[in-house]
């Protein structure tokens, strides 16, 4: 049965907008939130279980939610339409979040796997935009330098819609490091570089470094990198870098098929 909270001052409501609102708390507890009955329901069919769920008396008859809450075992507290308006990050949507606990990742990434690595990028839309594309392109790991917006933050989360699950994902990893182990070509792109992606061979294993809105990528992943450019006759100064990057990997993706 559900639980009822009605103080905004509740501990498990405290708790819950502090893994909303900061990612050193989601550090700390090794914790984030779900938000959104679709997101929720492919967490499910991975087989976990979230820590706990919040809907309110709405949300918790609403049939958008209803496959979500039968697959769950874990405790649902029933808030007010006030307080989840308080805390949810989203302005629309049927209300249903849950807290669950951070995937633990492997100690170390595969210097052999097709890679993609996130420089810098700060808006939460991109960077999940880019894991979704990374994900249905067959890309296995992502990796992301410091500075980028954080991966389990819950908008990148929701931009992603899922991809999350079927990733390996490693964050705030340092530019001395961060290409160390891999053996297999590395690729960044850059709106300036006369190397086409269409004039590359992408049928085997290799590493796409996406670069900061602004700035691009960094010169010291450039130094060790092959820089690229996706043409553009239209005559655009450049392309939003989650369009850029899904661009490569498709077509990656088609040179395979």
């Amino acid at each position: 049965m559900p639980q009822f909270i009605q103080s905004k001052d509740n501990p498990k409501l405290k708790h819950l907008r502090g893994l909303i609102e900061q990612a050193s708390f989601r550090k700390k507890q090794q914790q984030t939130v779900l938000e959104g009955a679709h997101i929720l329901e492919n967490y499910l069919q991975t087989g976990q279980q979230p820590y706990c769920m919040f809907t309110t008396e709405q949300g918790f008859e609403h049939p958008e939610n209803q496959d979500a809450l039968a697959l769950s075992t874990c405790p649902v507290f029933i808030i007010t339409e006030q307080l989840y308006k308080s805390v949810s990050p989203l302005v629309q949507t049927t209300p249903l979040m849950a807290i669950i606990h951070l995937p633990q990742t492997e100690q170390r990434w595969s210097g052999t796997q097709d890679t993609l690595i996130l420089d810098r990028i700060q808006d939460p839309g991109n960077v999940g935009t880019l894991l979704r594309s990374a994900a249905a392109s067959g890309v296995k790991q992502v990796l992301t330098t410091t500075g980028t917006a954080s991966i389990w933050s819950p908008r990148v989360l929701r931009a992603a819609m899922g991809a999350h699950f079927s990733l390996a994902l490693f964050e705030s990893i340092a530019y001395e490091t961060i290409l160390a182990d891999f053996k297999i070509p590395v690729y960044a792109t850059s709106s300036h570089r006369p190397v086409s992606i269409y004039s590359l061979d992408l049928t085997s294993p290799c590493v796409w470094i996406l670069g900061n809105e602004g700035q691009g990528v960094d010169e010291t992943l450039l130094q060790q990198a092959t820089a690229v450019t996706i043409p553009q006759p239209g005559g655009q100064e450049s392309l939003n870098v989650a369009i850029a990057g899904s661009i490569c990997l498709f077509e990656m993706t088609r040179q395979r098929l």
